[in-house]
């Protein structure tokens, strides 16, 4: 009797489909390794975007509507992604909000210049205007703009997108262990759900 024998690339092949497959379906990729996360007694979700992104921009008033009602043991951390010269100038933007603690203040009037009004908000000086309409002491914010803690996050955050393998924004990272997106999940709705149903399954696990 003939045995057919299947080769073992083909296995392989065959294997990592369905491993893609299934991921597509759950709506999120597992990371491998899982990443440290910064507080192990919470479950900590990462935002990756960029303020020039639309779709990033449609996604902010989901995500802002579930940031306001998550739960108390999540730890959510926004990350502005930098793969070009502009996106690292809009992440400085943010940088600096973080820093001087006006983000709440800032992050959607930021994404409204960018998106709608089209304003070109790149270099200290039109970057200064902003934050100065928003009422941002000036010399505060160039303090801020040229301090060692922003110039240290702009250095970090290509090596943080790239550990979690961030391509594309937005992303969202639950608890160092899944990915998803909007092609993973199928809509920013989605999304949401995902991140609803992994913070649960991990709020589950840190209580054992």
């Amino acid at each position: 009797m003939l045995k057919k024998i299947i080769p073992t690339g083909l296995l392989i092949l065959l294997f990592s489909c369905s491993t893609l497959l299934k991921a597509e379906s759950a709506g999120y990729e597992t990371l491998s390794p899982a990443q440290p996360t910064n507080n192990p007694a919470k479950v900590e979700v990462i935002e990756f975007f960029w303020y020039g992104c639309p779709h990033c921009y449609d996604f902010e008033p989901l995500l802002a509507k579930w940031v306001k009602s998550q739960p108390a043991n999540v730890e959510f951390i926004r990350q502005p992604a930098v793969f070009s010269s502009l996106w690292g100038k809009h992440a400085k933007a943010y940088f600096t909000a973080e820093a001087l603690g006006v983000v709440d203040k800032v992050h959607a009037d930021f994404f409204d210049a960018i998106q709608v009004k089209k304003q070109k908000l790149e270099d200290e000086d039109q970057l200064a205007k902003f934050f100065v309409a928003h009422g941002v002491d000036e010399a505060q914010f160039r303090t801020a703009y040229n301090s060692f803690l922003v110039d240290t996050k702009m250095r970090q955050a290509g090596a943080i997108a790239a550990r979690y393998g961030i391509t594309g924004v937005p992303a969202i990272v639950i608890n160092g262990k899944y990915k998803t997106n909007g092609p993973l999940a199928g809509s920013h709705e989605k999304m949401i759900e995902v991140m609803n149903q992994l913070v649960k399954q991990e709020s589950a696990n840190l209580s054992k």
